[in-house]
């Protein structure tokens, strides 16, 4: 073979493998964006690179797959589903305890599935594995609550907590754990008596 064809055939060889190179990381990055959803492009925005980002989204996987999730019996479901209910019925009358209440619910039901419940943003990267989708809700909820304990949140932006906090809550229990709507929709005597006190 001669110079030229040696130099010829390296070339494609190199080519070649940086293609396949490019294949097997946009599968990668197709991957991750597909079970991470919007968390991907949340993490992709803390970071300094799309690389660390989907270094840090692939560690949270590892980390994930070290915990003893379990699923939850259907006596814990109901008692679950009925706590929830009767949280969003005292919404009517204290809505600031009730987003407090709300936090602990949920709190208290990541715990019984198996996940740690320490640093917020340690929670939040072991949700994001199996439930990136509603991890925008228990942000938004999560900063609520916090300017709530602040004494900054309007009764609008408390029953918006709720709301958040049942995306998290609903994906954790598996169902919807109460009837859809507002507390003030499903209850309108309640809330209607509240009002006119």
């Amino acid at each position: 073979m001669s110079p030229t064809q040696i130099v010829v055939t390296v070339l494609v060889i190199l080519v070649v493998a940086a293609v396949a190179a490019a294949f097997v990381v946009a599968g990668r990055r197709r991957a991750l964006r597909q079970r991470f959803g919007p968390e991907y492009d949340h993490v992709v925005a803390e970071q300094d690179s799309r690389g660390a980002a989907e270094r840090e989204l692939r560690d949270r996987e590892r980390r994930h797959a070290e915990l003893e999730l379990v699923p939850l019996d259907p006596e814990a479901r109901a008692r679950y589903a009925e706590a929830w209910e009767e949280l969003q019925v005292r919404f009517v009358d204290s809505p600031a305890e009730t987003v407090g209440q709300a936090d602990e619910l949920v709190t208290r039901l990541v715990a019984e599935r198996g996940y740690p419940t320490g640093e917020f943003s340690d929670q939040i990267a072991h949700l994001s594995v199996a439930h990136a989708r509603t991890l925008g809700h228990y942000r938004d909820a999560h900063e609520i609550h916090l300017r709530n304990s602040r004494g900054e949140a309007s009764t609008e932006d408390l029953r918006q907590a709720v709301v958040h906090y049942r995306a998290l809550f609903a994906d954790l229990l598996g169902e919807e754990p109460a009837e859809a709507g507002t507390p003030e929709q499903r209850h309108p005597d309640a809330a209607h008596d509240a009002t006119n006190r």
